[in-house]
């Protein structure tokens, strides 16, 4: 009997070096490579590879077919859609060795990312922000914010739960389904969620 905290299926692959944490579950023919952090109760998809050194924080849901190259952060709660795409380098050749060049992407707590996105290296993603499927992110995006199109831009606010916000002539805002208060900085071009 296995004293492990965790749940892999038999056809994933588990390098040395890696930690995983309580109640985490990675499923059919996915690669977790070495030296990976991964919190507790996330979720790893069906054929999904975790390269060398990646982060993940707790309750991160990762759904079938994503890469999450090194370099890349994800804190609490982040959800990547599937098939959804991160890159790490600018620049890449076949030929030429950029493996010392990896540039970090962080998604920050909360965020979603859609189905076929691409986050384009270097672009970190603000907390609870949520990027359409199908996305291509050429630019850091702010927290709260709606991302959608290629190349994508920015079409609005969302809430915590998800919700599209819609603000009144104060510049605030409620969210559809928790109730959470919601205010626009517009000189600061930021949304706070009023605590």
């Amino acid at each position: 009997m296995s004293d492990k905290k965790y749940y892999a299926h038999e056809t994933s692959i588990i390098d040395s070096n890696c930690s995983i944490g309580r109640d985490t579950k990675i499923w059919h023919f996915s690669h977790i490579m070495s030296d990976c952090e991964i919190g507790e109760s996330c979720n790893i998809g069906q054929n999904v590879v975790v390269s060398p050194k990646v982060k993940l924080g707790k309750n991160v849901k990762v759904q079938n077919n994503v890469s999450i190259y090194t370099g890349v952060v994800c804190e609490d709660d982040v959800f990547l859609g599937p098939s959804m795409v991160f890159t790490n380098v600018i620049n890449p050749r076949s030929a030429i060795n950029r493996r010392g060049q990896y540039a970090e992407t962080i998604v920050k707590k909360g965020a979603s990312i859609g189905a076929n996105a691409t986050i384009i290296c270097g672009n970190n993603i603000g907390e609870y922000a949520l990027i359409g499927a199908g996305a291509v992110v050429t630019k850091p995006t702010k927290p709260y914010a709606l991302i959608v199109g290629n190349p994508a831009k920015q079409i609005g606010w969302v809430s915590e739960y998800g919700h599209r916000l819609n603000f009144n002539k104060n510049n605030e805002a409620v969210c559809l389904e928790s109730g959470q208060k919601y205010i626009l900085d517009i000189k600061k071009e930021q949304v706070e969620r009023v605590k």
